[in-house]
């Protein structure tokens, strides 16, 4: 075709910049608007991510490679939904790839799971990574010496790991001056990590179990009962050298006996939650059902259960996305129906101009380094289409006319060039900073959009 191709891209996290950048690669004339209701760039890379990890934020480095692109813009504060529609967005452009990602708790439905003290994981990310749509305080109960976190994957280590170090540890890291002030306040001592099957089984990767002993504060202690394997736990073994790596280290730490240190971090196997217990409307305890394995890789109840007197519960089971207005959803999943990169209607047929990426595609499982791929199946298709003339041409199709549109809207939105005076703002006070930090956050919405618009 000899016509340019205009896509925009709904979430600037890494899904959106490994679509964008591919697009951009391609042999088609390409111009890429990233679109973010954050005011900021890279998603749960700045948000999801645990503050104590630099090498796995390394990754912004790349991304920001991508984003000097020039055939690449950047909008932030800009919510799709609110502040955009799909039908909006196809005035402007040939194709809308959604790459929204999962921001919210999935749902665990066992009695006790409303009780004060007990908490979402993505809450819980999102205030220590000091995310500005979420409160500045956390609840930290006074007493809550003994915390429970349900879930073994990456999320629920980093959860983990933060409520057991101590609040000067993370000095050296990025995180907000309120949330340093909070975690001051968290008065854990033994946080318990609850599995609902094997040593197998478990989702993290073995530089997230490794680093729980980076601490000196912390000795980790996984308990023998349930560290079993069957026939399916062997063949896990087998098929994958990240889960052998992952049970090497478990079977280490297994091994070796606690130092003393004040914190602890308690790993438990085949242990399924089913209630937290509570008093006068607050947490007092977790309620688990022994399981054993069943020769598959899955568990089954036994009968047997066992109470934990812990003060607070973390569910860290999962994230689950949120529905996108004017695209179908599928409940269950919490994902946007789609045949591998086209929406498709309520019939099976694609929903024209409309494509989907990364965990709104695919659903939250795997790690940041298979959204590469993920995005290179949605853009090929999105290019075959283009090629193939299947894609209507935009009403408005140069690039000022969208940011004229957005201007007519009245909004205050952000820029890559703004994005860039936000960094080496929040760099600038980590230098300032007493302690001599790489960087401090800005936390509220309106001082970041005030300072990203100069």
């Amino acid at each position: 075709m000899s016509r340019q191709l205009r896509v925009a891209i709904v979430g600037a996290g890494p899904a959106g910049i490994y679509a964008a950048d591919i697009l951009t690669k391609s042999d088609a004339d390409v111009t890429v608007d990233l679109i973010e209701r954050d005011p900021t760039p890279f998603g749960l890379i700045r948000y999801g991510v645990a503050p104590d990890h630099p090498r796995i934020k390394e990754i912004i480095k790349a991304l920001k490679r991508v984003m000097s692109n020039d055939a690449i813009r950047f909008f932030g504060n800009v919510a799709y939904g609110d502040d955009l529609k799909l039908e909006q967005l196809r005035t402007f452009y040939d194709a809308v790839v959604f790459a929204t990602g999962a921001r919210r708790d999935r749902d665990l439905d066992i009695p006790g799971i409303d009780l004060h003290g007990s908490y979402g994981a993505a809450d819980f990310v999102y205030w220590y990574d000091g995310h500005p749509d979420v409160s500045r305080e956390w609840d930290f109960q006074p007493h809550a010496e003994s915390v429970a976190v349900l879930g073994v994957g990456n999320v629920g280590l980093d959860i983990a790991r933060i409520l057991a170090k101590t609040a000067d540890e993370l000095l050296v890291t990025e995180i907000p001056d309120n949330v340093h002030e909070g975690l001051r306040k968290n008065a854990a001592k033994d946080v318990h990590v609850f599995a609902r099957r094997g040593p197998a089984q478990v989702k993290f990767t073995p530089m997230e179990l490794r680093e729980l002993s980076h601490s000196p504060n912390i000795d980790v202690i996984v308990h023998p009962e349930g560290f079993e394997f069957d026939e399916g736990s062997m063949d896990a073994i087998r098929a994958s050298k990240s889960q052998k790596l992952v049970v090497d280290v478990l079977t280490k730490y297994l091994a070796t006996e606690p130092s003393g240190a004040d914190h602890r971090i308690h790993i438990h196997f085949c242990q399924n939650p089913v209630e937290i217990l509570g008093e006068d409307g607050k947490v007092v305890g977790l309620r688990t059902e022994v399981t054993e394995l069943d020769g598959t890789g899955n568990v089954r109840g036994t009968g047997e259960f066992q109470d934990w007197p812990v003060q607070a519960v973390y569910r860290a089971i999962g994230y689950y996305s949120d529905q996108l207005s004017g695209l179908p959803f599928d409940t269950h999943a919490g994902v946007v129906p789609n045949d591998g990169g086209h929406v498709l209607e309520i019939d099976g047929s694609p929903l024209p101009g409309a494509y989907v990426t990364g965990w709104i595609k695919r659903g939250p499982i795997g790690l940041i380094g298979h959204t590469k791929s993920d995005a290179n199946q949605t853009v090929t298709m999105l290019l075959e289409d283009f090629e193939a003339g299947r894609l209507e041409a935009p009403e408005q199709p140069d690039r000022e006319a969208f940011d004229r549109h957005l201007d007519s809207l009245g909004l205050h939105y952000t820029t890559w060039e703004g994005w860039e005076k936000l960094d080496e703002h929040e760099l600038g006070l980590g230098e300032s900073h007493e302690h001599q930090r790489e960087r401090v956050k800005v936390v509220p919405r309106e001082d970041m959009v005030r300072i990203a618009r100069g």
